[in-house]
């Protein structure tokens, strides 16, 4: 495996950087605090080709890989985490599936201006009683001749607040369990498909996240995704991938933690001396580097894995899990470390740890708990009857 990126990936980081520092990095702390959705710089990032990386370009998209994706998404995760999840989510959530699931029509009608950024989707798979345990779905969607019937309640749905399409798993047979579960393609606009107001959060506070309420909505049978039945395929497929652009976020927060501790440390002075001369500081910011250049690999690791995947078959759960498990994690103890480092000043708003402390812990969480990676780490050595990992 070549680990070196390419020229094409190395103009990508430059560009997305600079795109990063100029228009996303000014708005990040105003975001935060007000939780103000950004969908104008959602918008600018289309228009650069962000909000569908990896769709190919007949389809609107960038035609890029996913090694390509990953490098975006912690680029922009490093000077905005709410940014980094919603072009995410957009990317591997919304577009990804359409783009591998849906037919001809579907992509003509949904990914092209959902890859272009025109329009913004999310990806409706949390329940209340359905987080983990997705497979426990309450919502329910009943047929009548060319429409289904759609009646339920989402939560924690990042995107909710603006996304002009859902993607949106719903029970059509319950007696059947998982293999009962659809997934389908849903206009934010329709009529009883209603929002609750944005949920104020710990961290990642301008993600749109919002409960999704369906009263008796009608999908259209064409608007379906995959066959009756294939829900819950597609949402564990999807889950894959997604778990790699949450992975790479947590590798761009903790960049952005580390890089500001190192500065800290260079200025900050103590005992007649800057607080980076200390040893115990020295062997802080060493770990901290060590960890996130051993993240930022096996992301990029999961990364070229689903490319070979969905070139020669093949599965890459494994990889990504392992990245996801062990980047949000990371990204934990570093910005830990990053914070102690700023001291008293660091639990103040006046630097940007804490808000890079508050962003990482929402990394374990999301796109599957770390227990459930550690669940799926162990699944598939099993599966493997050599039990060897490599």
């Amino acid at each position: 495996m070549n680990l070196e990126l390419t020229e094409e990936q190395q103009l990508l980081q430059a560009s997305v950087r600079e795109f990063a520092e100029g228009v996303v990095r000014p708005r990040a702390a105003h975001i935060d605090q007000t939780g103000e959705f950004p969908r104008a710089t959602f918008a600018s990032a289309g228009e650069l080709g962000l909000a569908g990386v990896a769709v190919p370009t007949e389809h609107g998209g960038s035609g890029m890989d996913t090694v390509s994706y990953a490098i975006v998404i912690e680029e922009i995760s490093r000077a905005c985490a709410n940014m980094g999840v919603i072009l995410s989510v957009n990317n591997s959530l919304v577009c990804d599936p359409i783009e591998k699931f849906g037919n001809a029509d579907q992509k003509k009608r949904f990914l092209e201006s959902l890859a272009r950024g025109e329009k913004l989707g999310c990806f409706a798979l949390t329940e209340p009683d359905a987080g983990s345990d997705a497979g426990n779905q309450k919502t329910r969607a009943v047929r009548e001749g060319d429409f289904y019937r759609i009646s339920g309640q989402k939560v924690f749905i990042t995107c909710g607040s603006d996304a002009d399409v859902c993607l949106l798993f719903a029970m059509v047979h319950p007696e059947k369990k998982v293999r009962g579960i659809s997934a389908f393609l849903v206009d934010a606009g329709a009529p009883g498909f209603d929002r609750s107001r944005h949920q104020v959060k710990l961290g990642v506070n301008a993600s749109g996240t919002v409960e999704i309420f369906l009263t008796d909505v009608k999908v259209p049978v064409a608007d379906r995704l995959g066959e009756e039945g294939d829900g819950f395929k597609i949402a564990m497929a999807t889950l894959d991938g997604g778990r790699i652009g949450i992975a790479a976020q947590a590798v761009g927060i903790a960049q952005e933690a580390f890089e500001a501790a190192v500065r800290y440390a260079k200025a900050r002075r103590a005992f007649g001396k800057p607080i980076s001369d200390f040893q115990v500081l020295r062997f802080y910011l060493a770990d901290m580097a060590t960890e996130i250049d051993a993240a930022r690999l096996l992301v990029r690791r999961a990364a070229a894995k689903k490319d070979e995947v969905k070139k020669d078959g093949g599965r890459y759960s494994m990889e990504a899990a392992t990245a996801k498990l062990y980047a949000a994690e990371m990204a934990q103890r570093v910005t830990t470390k990053a914070l102690q480092i700023h001291g008293g000043y660091g639990y103040t708003k006046e630097y940007p740890v804490e808000r890079n402390f508050r962003d990482a812990r929402i990394t374990e969480i999301y796109e599957g708990t770390s227990e459930i990676h550690r669940l799926i780490i162990a699944r598939e050595i099993f599966r493997d009857s050599g039990l060897v990992i490599g």
